[in-house]
């Protein structure tokens, strides 16, 4: 009776771990992305699409935004988790 109990907990802390790895993940190519669209390299959103994550761009007052959104890579029914970041836009 407690085997299924532990290997419940186990599976949803593996969950958690995963959705936090991939939170900090996201954060990470988030900005980084906007930092390189705000110098003008256009392709800086290839590694959030190498991950699985899409993302959108809104450029307006001088400031590049990148909102950015993945799935957790388990099997588990966790909602995905989303990112977004801002920089100067001194490439346009």
């Amino acid at each position: 009776m407690a085997l299924p109990a532990v290997l419940v907990v186990l599976v949803l802390g593996a969950g958690v771990l995963a959705s936090f790895a991939t939170t900090v993940r996201v954060q990470q190519l988030t900005t980084e992305a906007a930092r390189l669209l705000g110098r003008g390299d256009d392709a800086a959103l290839q590694r959030l699409a190498e991950v699985g994550a899409t993302a959108s761009v809104d450029r307006g007052g001088g400031v590049v935004c990148v909102r950015a959104s993945a799935r957790v890579p388990m099997g588990l029914p966790l909602p995905p988790v989303s990112a977004r970041a801002c920089a100067l836009d001194g490439g346009r």
